[in-house]
Parts: C-alpha cells; sequence; structure tokens
C-alpha cells in the first residue's frame, strides 16, 4: 500500500486530500509513522523525529494514528490477497507476499501481469486507497519491484533479466544488508550488486562469514528460494509507550505497568493465545534499555498474573534517574492456558480478608456512598474521531488550554466546517472510524468510494520503511 497511514487519514479527511499530512507520535518525543507523498516532497520520512519533521513541513497536519481503521482497510486487502491463493504471507498491516502458482495462475508474464492489474483496481474500489505490485519468480525481486512501482503502479520483472535490472541498484536493496555490512563492503570498494556478484562468493564469505556472505552471493545473482509462508506465527505479543516527559515518580511507573499489562493482556486474548514468559522493558533518561522476565509455571492469558510478574519484575529495576520508555510483553505463546492456582488462590483470599475487614470495621462518622473520584480531563489527540450531539461525525483537528477544534466531515462529504468546543464539553464523545467506502450523508450508505486526489501518485517509499517508529509512538 502506497504511504497507508497517511493516504487512509486523507481518504477519511476530505479537507486534507492533496496536503501534507504526517502519522506517528505528535509529542516532542514521538516519531513519524508515515508521512503522505506531500509531505516527502519537504524531505519528511518514516522513522524521522517528529520535532524534525515539523521544522522541515510546519504547515503539515499533524495526526494522532488510528489503528482501529488501519486494521479494518488491511484486513479487506488481505481478503483481496487470499481470494488469488492460499499462500499469503503477510509481513505487515499493508504489505504481504503471494504466491500466484498455489492459485493456479499460469506463469506467462500476460496472465500474471493481467491479475496484478486486476488486484490494483480491487484494492482501490475496496479501499479507496491505492496500492503498488510487483511481480516476479522469487520474493526478493518481487519485493523490489513493488518499490520500483510505486505509487499506485505494476512492476513486472522478465524471467531472465534479473541480473541485468539488479546490477546497477546500489548493495543496500538487498535484503540483510545494513549499514553494517553495507559498510564492510564499502571498504571492499563494493557499492552496487554488479560488484557484489563480480566479488565471488569466497571473498563474500571472507568478509561476511560463510552463511552471510553465501546467502548474499547468490541474492546478488538474483537466486531467492524462500517460500511463501502462508502463517507467520507470533513469537510474542507486547505493547510499549514512550513518555513525553520522563517518569521520575515510582507510583506512576508502577500505574503506567498495570496499564500496559492489561492491554497487552487484552491483545494476548484477542489473538486467542496465551504465554508463559512475562517481560518488561524500560528505556531511562539516558536511553540505555534493560528488560526484565519472568517464566511462569505454564501459559496464562490472567490479566492479574500478568500484572503481579511485571509489578515483581519492575521491583529489580532502578527507575530513579527518570523513565523515557515502558513496555511489558509475554512470550513463549501457546493456544491453551494452565491456570495458575497459586496466585488465584491468593487473590481469592485477598478478597475474602478485605471483605472480612469491611465487615468488622464500623463505618465512619458521616460516612455514605463512596465520593466519585475525579475525572481526569479528556484527552483530544489530534486526527481522532469524535461525535457531537448536534453536528454528528468529525475528527479532532487540535486542542489546548482547555478547549478542543472539531472539523466535522466524512469520507464521502466535502470538506466541513470548524466549530470550537471546551474540553468537557458533554455532547462530545469520542467517536468510531467511518468506513472509507460505503459511506453516504444520507442513510450511511453510498455506492461510491471515496474520491482519491491526483496528487498522491508522487514519491516513493513503503509503510514498512517506519522501521522502529512504532514503539516511538506515545498514547496510541
Amino acid at each position: 500500500m502506497d504511504a497507508f497511514y497517511a493516504s487512509a487519514e486523507q481518504a477519511a479527511k476530505p479537507s486534507l486530500r492533496g496536503k501534507p499530512v504526517i502519522v506517528g507520535g505528535i509529542g516532542p518525543r514521538g516519531v513519524v509513522a508515515t508521512a503522505s507523498y506531500e509531505a516527502r516532497v519537504f524531505g519528511v520520512r518514516s522513522a524521522m523525529p517528529t520535532a524534525q519533521a515539523r521544522r522541515l513541513c510546519p504547515n503539515a497536519a499533524y495526526l494522532s494514528p488510528r489503528f482501529d481503521l488501519y486494521r479494518q482497510v488491511s484486513d479487506k486487502v488481505m481478503e483481496l490477497l487470499h481470494a488469488l491463493s492460499p499462500l499469503v504471507e503477510p509481513l505487515s498491516l499493508d504489505e504481504a507476499f503471494v504466491d500466484l502458482e498455489a492459485g493456479g495462475v499460469a506463469p506467462e508474464t500476460d496472465a500474471v501481469r493481467a491479475v496484478g492489474e486486476r488486484l490494483r483496481r480491487d484494492i482501490r474500489e475496496a479501499t479507496a486507497l491505492t496500492g503498488s505490485v510487483g511481480l516476479a519468480g522469487a520474493k526478493m525481486l518481487a519485493k523490489i519491484a513493488s518499490e520500483a512501482a510505486k505509487p499506485d503502479g505494476l512492476v513486472v520483472i522478465e524471467p531472465g533479466s534479473e541480473r541485468e535490472l539488479l546490477g546497477p541498484m546500489p548493495v543496500r536493496t538487498l535484503p540483510g544488508v545494513g549499514p553494517a555490512t553495507a559498510e564492510a563492503l564499502r571498504r571492499a570498494g563494493i557499492h552496487t550488486v554488479a560488484e557484489t556478484a563480480e566479488a565471488g562468493e569466497d571473498e563474500l564469505v571472507r568478509l561476511l562469514g560463510k552463511a552471510h556472505g553465501a546467502g548474499l552471493y547468490a541474492m546478488a545473482l538474483g537466486q531467492d528460494d524462500r517460500p511463501v509462508v502462508a502463517e507467520r506465527d507470533a513469537k510474542s505479543i507486547s505493547v510499549e509507550d514512550t513518555f513525553e516527559v520522563d517518569l521520575t515518580d515510582r507510583t506512576r511507573v508502577r500505574s503506567e505497568l498495570t496499564r500496559l499489562a492489561e492491554r497487552c493482556v487484552q491483545r494476548l486474548r484477542a489473538a486467542g493465545r496465551s504465554g508463559r514468559t512475562v517481560v518488561i522493558k524500560v528505556r531511562n533518561y539516558d536511553f540505555s534499555t534493560l528488560t526484565r522476565s519472568e517464566t511462569l509455571r505454564g501459559p496464562t492469558d490472567d490479566p492479574a498474573v500478568v500484572r503481579e510478574a511485571a509489578a515483581r519484575l519492575l521491583e529489580t529495576v532502578d527507575t530513579t534517574g527518570g523513565v523515557r520508555l515502558l513496555g511489558v510483553g509475554v512470550s513463549g505463546l501457546a493456544d491453551f492456558t494452565q491456570e495458575d492456582l497459586f496466585a488465584q488462590l491468593a487473590t481469592e483470599q485477598e478478597a475474602e480478608e478485605e471483605a472480612a475487614r469491611a465487615a468488622a470495621e464500623p463505618p465512619a462518622a458521616g460516612a455514605g456512598e463512596p465520593e466519585p473520584e475525579e475525572e481526569r480531563p479528556r484527552r483530544w489527540a489530534p486526527g481522532l474521531d469524535v461525535v457531537h450531539e448536534e453536528y454528528g461525525a468529525g475528527w479532532v483537528q487540535g486542542s489546548g488550554v482547555g478547549r478542543v477544534t472539531v472539523r466535522f466531515e466524512q469520507p464521502w462529504s466535502a470538506p466541513g466546517r470548524v466549530r470550537t468546543f471546551a474540553v468537557d464539553d458533554p455532547a462530545l464523545r469520542p467517536g468510531e472510524p467511518l468506513p472509507l467506502v460505503g459511506g453516504g450523508p444520507g442513510d450511511g450508505q453510498s455506492s461510491e468510494p471515496a474520491t482519491r486526489p491526483k496528487s498522491l501518485s508522487s514519491g516513493e517509499g513503503a509503510e514498512s520503511e517506519a522501521g522502529e517508529a512504532g514503539e516511538e509512538i506515545s498514547s496510541r
């Protein structure tokens, strides 16, 4: 998919079509998850600090990510891919390999090109977004072709033309060539794929080691025999948050860890899994990062067990200097649970003891109904969906000094009007993402897809370029 998160936001928000849009962490420590093609003209890229992006493109719309929307769109695209073949290997929400041969597609160029063009049309009709398709005889080549096709294009690498195509490309094009490998090759005078192949397998093995050198030589020749794997089983499930201000209060650190543990269990249960090992991640004020883990007696999806394990692990970590990032994960995944009876019994015993104490202690003088806890002020993050009792559905443009600004529009409407409310206005509440296609201003349904701006069809890059940007997105 082309600039996936940003393009989805432009499709959902008519007033942003054709304008620079940047999705990611909006705080001072956030990073860019995706930049629209209009923003890339100014030099904004995935994984760039948001503060740097603001200097390069101050007039862009900076939005918090809406993963519910992105997953809805991703599910539709994956359905289209599974209609082509039983062998679909998702790499992320917006990218996947498909084995067309397993779907009965003839290996002739005209046949596969027709399938690719039909897929692009189907994606646009189903999602109002564009995707780029690369077709080749191997995964590595198909990936390279899809990058060359961006945006909204299709590239076929003909059998026999692989080496000619790859030759002039920089060596970083090949899978597995990161900064360290590229630097080792540069020192040996190797800069392109052609020069990598000419160096020969023996020289690459000498420079990089047997496994890495031999694998790189094969890929430089255009050889990649990795199969498309339909099931990519997750090894762990985790959540983490980066905080705009370092956490120095130990009580706040504990409460944030508890919240993350509960979110992690929600994801665990949504995936129908359980886990045996609980892991916490702590990034300190000085960017030093450490992890602690505890292995349980058996797999669990009990939030109390995960919370307690995470709390025990936190006691082994010094957080007095300040915490920049916290994370909680569960690994050793299984499809069944083996309840931790000791933890369950302890919880039941604590509940019984608390009930006994409450029954034994007389109520304090003047005690009546407990006073409700003071509700925290609502946080209206830019880009998030809202609904107003009078004006209907819209999205947050910004908030501050007790006010929130909302633009009322839908994917199928014209650019909407902007109105400002108090942040605690009872008529304003959080909303849910509207479908990018199929909606309408009358009965909520329409057969016409949301239009896409022609100006989106420029630039290059893929959503997967974000790398580790996700971990720096605060307050998802």
